[in-house]
């Protein structure tokens, strides 16, 4: 059996999610174990709601059921081949080997630092509505009288509307000093402090004893969560991606990743690899694919001509019959058959909209569609990631690394960028402010180690 969760109060929420998480997997859970499972749930409910503390013995039981659902077996109707390990996924991808030469020297230089910027921007544009619905964001940006949102979003008072916008200081136009802390840069200077510490044959391990020294515990959120809590439980990779996670194939990985492009710039294989080596931590199945695609996608941008191709390229490093491909395949045609971005983002949220808002998925659809409707316009291209809603600030730090590094720092608009003031506040022990040019100089580093 399976040890208990730190908190056995927990187990309900985790096998209400388990049960998500394995359906999506395509895995079939007994009749009766189902019943079990939902009779289980009821009487957690109401022994929780009388404040009592779960018996040892029905968490035992819960232990069980959730182990039952976690490993049904695939249904013999699974569309998709989605497997877990390294030579597995590299003999499911479609991927040519063909490595390109990458820009170097000062060219080098300014776009890996595009990188580093476009992500911080794309990032905080889209902090002020994170968890936000696209129809939400849309009725923000009309009481604002903005046809697009190409800009750090104002404060907003609309009483106790739901419009209303009070954010942090530095957060929203005019209070913007310096990049706030957020996790999607924490993790991508904790990438690049992993290849400097362990080098780039770092190991899973390695990565997840990196945060238990240097990352607060609340910092960490859904999966990266439930593998920090594993790790110190004892449970190494890949089991701790596993136990009591059914959050695996959620967006922790995709957004760690970005570092791992940056420093293989023309090698997507090399920086699928690294992200792989990272994911692994704390994702499986598609959640480890989205890291592969966004590290080969942004290593692929140094050297592709736009966007799309490098999109196209990242592609070829998942498995072709994976349900992440399938996706970004989808976003590729509506691209050709939609003529707006809204009649495709309406696709997207038709086919995958039922996935979790913070879901490898649908996010990776976004910041497709974005890339492809942006046609090249940095603000634009962010302001669309952020736009569709779901994880917003994610989104757009994923989409304005894309598209930094393609561009390089002379196609990033003024009004994102020097906000930022070449400054980054970060949770990390022994780091806290940081300067984006000097991240990027160490970046660089480390494409030549």
């Amino acid at each position: 059996m399976v040890r208990q969760p730190m908190d056995i109060n927990e187990l309900p929420v985790l096998m209400r999610d388990e049960r998500t998480a394995s359906r999506e997997e395509g895995r079939e859970v007994d009749d009766s174990i189902a019943q079990a499972v939902e009779e289980w749930l009821t009487q957690a409910a109401a022994r929780q709601a009388t404040g009592e503390t779960l018996p040892t013995s029905f968490v035992s039981t819960g232990e069980r059921l959730y182990e039952a659902v976690q490993t049904a077996p695939i249904r013999k109707d699974f569309p998709y081949e989605e497997p877990q390990t390294w030579e597995a996924i590299c003999g499911a991808w479609s991927q040519s080997e063909e490595c390109l030469t990458p820009p170097h020297g000062a060219e080098l230089r300014d776009r890996v630092l595009a990188g580093w910027l476009g992500r911080a921007a794309g990032c905080l544009l889209g902090k002020p509505v994170e968890g936000w619905s696209r129809e939400r964001i849309e009725r923000l940006l009309e009481v604002n009288g903005l046809a697009e949102l190409t800009d750090y979003l104002p404060e907003t008072d609309q009483g106790d509307s739901d419009l209303t916008l009070r954010c942090p200081p530095g957060w929203c136009r005019g209070s913007i000093h310096g990049m706030v802390r957020d996790d999607d840069l924490d993790y991508t200077v904790i990438a690049l402090r992993v290849l400097e510490t362990y080098g780039f044959d770092f190991t899973p391990q390695q990565v997840g004893d990196f945060w238990l020294t240097h990352l607060p515990y609340y910092k960490v959120y859904t999966a990266e969560r439930a593998a920090y809590r594993n790790r110190v439980d004892g449970i190494l990779p890949p089991q701790s991606a596993w136990r009591y996670n059914p959050y695996r194939e959620w967006i922790g990985a995709q957004i760690r990743a970005d570092l791992y492009g940056y420093v293989c710039p023309g090698d997507p294989r090399r920086a699928a690899r690294l992200a792989f080596q990272d994911a692994t931590l704390s994702h499986t199945g598609n959640g480890v694919y989205g890291a592969m695609w966004v590290a080969a996608t942004v290593a692929a941008a140094f050297v592709t001509r736009s966007p799309v191709e490098a999109v196209t390229t990242g592609l070829q490093y998942i498995p072709a019959r994976s349900r992440l491909a399938e996706a970004v395949r989808d976003c590729l045609a509506w691209k050709r058959s939609e003529p707006s971005w809204a009649s495709a983002w309406a696709r997207l949220n038709e086919r995958y909209g039922q996935y979790h808002p913070v879901h490898t998925i649908n996010n990776a659809g976004l910041v497709v569609l974005a890339l492809l409707y942006g046609e090249g316009d940095f603000a634009r291209t962010v302001g669309l990631a952020v736009r569709g809603g779901w994880d917003t600030d994610c989104n757009g730090a994923t989409a304005g690394s894309i598209l930094g590094v393609c561009l390089g720092t002379q196609g990033l608009p003024a009004s994102l960028v020097a906000p930022l003031e070449d400054r980054l506040q970060t949770a990390l022990a022994d780091e806290g402010e940081l300067r984006f040019t000097d991240l990027a100089a160490r970046t660089v580093q480390l494409v030549h180690a």
